[in-house]
């Protein structure tokens, strides 16, 4: 007799035998070094855990979650992720909490998750038309930019993690320049004279739209920032991050499709 098995269970097994098989049970850290205080918890988070990759969640039975799941069980501020040893694929077991040495632990954790969550549920979905005019004058729309790859980065003038990313950014844009199917733009909450005032002092190789408060806030819903979102040449959002270091990789992997 043939036994079928549906796809995602047999990605699940393969993810499981291969964890099991390259002795992936064991964390990069010891929890209770991680949790002796915030700072170290915020030193191995920042150096170790990276939600928006591609790693493949284990819960505390070691059995393979749906990121989705994963992410949401992050928000219960119940868990710890804790990092295995693996190298690839990276591997993310939670650990549950039954007491924290500070209460800012589970705090951030939330705080990460919910930033990791937002940005997972827009992603495989299509990006809504649009038509944007940069400070130049140049018109980029739904239609005028089919069959691109679209870099969107979104921004203003005061915040600071959004003006010092930008020497890499220009570093992605110089990478790239002469794939004439990616588009660098970004949009900024800032009136156009002011940003045409802020690029005379800082340079920024991206096309600018300004005057995009309202259409960030409300109509897509941002709250963070910056925000990257990578759009795939059919139109549909295929990542949203908070960083260039997320940003880059990110695009690396859309480019390789």
């Amino acid at each position: 007799m043939r036994i079928i098995l549906p796809l995602f269970l047999v990605f699940f097994l393969c993810q499981y035998s291969n964890a099991q098989k390259n002795n992936c049970n064991e964390p990069i850290e010891n929890p209770s070094l991680i949790t002796k205080d915030f700072q170290s918890f915020w030193n191995y988070y920042n150096t170790y855990i990276q939600l928006s990759s591609d790693f493949v969640g284990l819960n505390s039975n070691s059995s393979v979650l749906k990121k989705e799941e994963f992410l949401r069980l992050l928000l219960s501020g119940k868990y710890l992720p804790l990092r295995l040893k693996c190298k690839r694929p990276i591997y993310y077991k939670l650990l549950k909490v039954n007491s924290w040495s500070s209460n800012d632990i589970p705090d951030q954790i939330k705080n990460m998750a919910n930033m990791e969550y937002g940005n997972f549920l827009r992603e495989g979905k299509p990006f809504k038309k649009f038509s944007y005019t940069d400070l130049n004058g140049n018109i980029y729309n739904t239609y005028n930019t089919k069959g691109k790859i679209i870099v969107l980065k979104f921004w203003f003038i005061n915040c600071q993690k959004c003006v010092e990313e930008m020497p890499s950014l220009n570093m992605l844009v110089k990478k790239y320049e002469n794939r004439k199917d990616i588009l660098f733009i970004s949009l900024a909450f800032d009136e156009n004279k002011k940003l045409k005032e802020f690029l005379k002092k800082k340079m920024f190789k991206y096309a600018v739209i300004g005057n995009q408060e309202d259409y960030i806030l409300k109509n897509l819903g941002l709250q963070i920032f910056p925000t990257h979102m990578i759009i795939s040449k059919m139109g549909n959002v295929t990542k949203v991050v908070n960083s260039y270091s997320e940003l880059e990789i990110a695009l690396k992997k859309e480019i390789s499709k």
